[in-house]
């Protein structure tokens, strides 16, 4: 099971799930120990593979920091927050089998685009 830290103490991703809203875009920071990464990355891909296939994704990414910092953004574009929760559900960080580095410390956080005139378009 990986651990869990909320970017936003105040309005946590479970709280976040009960909101219904599309499209959303899931951001997660991800970090851990260095010695950590390459299994963290294999897991990764396997459960991104996985994701793919679930109905509502559209598309995911993931970035390292640059620099020596093991450290990781994950973005991911679902059709709306049920798919995403459904998803989540049946997924393997939800599989006890899997095991991740004890290290590997997750901050997801769904968002929705902004529009701002002359800037960001919707």
């Amino acid at each position: 099971m990986t651990q869990m830290r909320s970017l936003d103490p105040n309005f946590p991703i479970e709280r976040q799930f009960a909101v219904d809203a599309s499209p959303v875009v899931l951001i997660n920071l991800i970090t851990m120990d260095k010695a950590d990464e390459q299994a963290f990355l294999e897991i990764w891909g396997r459960e991104a593979v996985a994701m793919k296939q679930k109905p509502g994704f559209i598309s995911t990414q993931l970035h390292r920091a640059i620099g020596d910092s093991p450290t990781y953004l994950n973005y991911a574009i679902w059709e709306s927050t049920a798919h995403f929760r459904a998803a989540r559900q049946n997924s393997a960080a939800a599989d006890e089998s899997i095991v991740i580095p004890s290290s590997v410390v997750s901050a997801p956080h769904l968002f929705q685009k902004v529009a701002l005139a002359g800037v960001c378009v919707a």
